[in-house]
């Protein structure tokens, strides 16, 4: 068997981390190959406006971000790939990163995979996905056009997903399990001036139904037990993210939620594989502080670097 490609450094996911660490390896001289299974750019292309991202006192687009943060590494040099990563070996010293791709040998890792959208776990979740249940409402608010529909969740991305369907849908009902929403204050003032936006409250989802397309939600009130159903044209999932992390079970150590546990360095338990970004343990879970852990874990890697050369 031909041996696999050889890299100075292997980053696998393209978001705020994984791009920030491209361009720092790439800027170093370091033969970077950076691994993304969808869209460079990661969950920022979910952002119509990233408001608190420095240097753009009117905001920036998630996409347009990702897509010039790809081309500055690319400037350096970078490698991509599209494809997914299925798990990592450690052999001879070498790093081996399996792919759907085939199989790339690398000195140092950076693991800047992220996380993925939970899901409600109910009946007719599945049945209808992409025929009314979405989990990116940037991606699919247009296709509601002057309809009803729900937003599941009550934290900063639903009451934001929210706001972004009131442009299209004719009344958007926000679905929280709790009494109180857990968006940011300045989130929730807006969705409130909002008079497209609705909230049920103390709610939960028992199933979506449907024929062809979602027609109704059934519902349970958690305080009294009450059922009753909610017809709407679509239901948007926003209750939280899980870390991307199934591959490396058994390889690294992980927090009991499924994070990549790491030092300051954003070293792991495995010398040179580095976490950086959402995935990591205690991640503040912002594009900025994603792309703080990616610099950081460039920075040590290409010291490291250095001093075996």
């Amino acid at each position: 068997m031909a041996e696999p490609a050889y890299y100075d450094v292997i980053i696998i996911g393209a978001g705020p981390a994984g791009l920030t660490a491209a361009i720092y390896t790439a800027r170093a001289r370091l033969n970077t190959l950076l691994v993304e299974i969808g869209l460079f750019g990661g969950q920022i292309n979910n952002a119509e406006l990233l408001e608190n991202f420095p240097g753009f006192p009117d905001g920036i687009d998630g996409l347009e971000l990702g897509g010039l943060m790809l081309k500055q590494a690319e400037k350096f040099g970078l490698k991509t790939l599209t494809g997914e990563v299925t798990g990592i070996e450690i052999k001879n010293g070498n790093k081996i990163v399996k792919t759907s791709e085939g199989d790339f040998a690398a000195d140092s890792v950076i693991i800047a995979g992220g996380s993925q959208r939970q899901k409600l776990g109910v009946p007719g979740e599945n049945e209808f996905a992409g025929k009314g249940v979405s989990y990116c409402a940037t991606c699919d608010g247009a296709l509601f056009k002057d309809r009803v529909v729900a937003v599941v969740g009550g934290g900063n991305a639903a009451v934001s997903e929210a706001l972004h369907l009131a442009r299209f849908a004719s009344k958007v009902i926000v679905i929280h399990r709790r009494s109180e929403l857990t968006a940011q204050a300045i989130i929730q003032e807006r969705a409130f001036a909002e008079p497209k936006i609705t909230f049920l409250l103390d709610t939960t989802i028992d199933a979506i139904e449907g024929e062809q397309f979602v027609r109704s939600l059934k519902l349970n009130n958690t305080k009294t037990g009450a059922k009753s159903t909610l017809e709407v044209s679509g239901i948007f999932v926003s209750i939280g993210s899980k870390p991307a992390t199934d591959y490396v079970k058994g390889v690294l150590q992980l927090d009991p939620l499924g994070y990549v546990v790491t030092n300051e360095k954003m070293e792991t338990s495995v010398p040179g594989i580095y976490a950086a970004g959402d995935i990591r343990a205690n991640s503040a879970r912002q594009a900025i502080t994603a792309a703080g852990d990616g610099a950081t874990a460039a920075v040590n890697i290409e010291r490291s670097h250095h001093t075996r050369k």
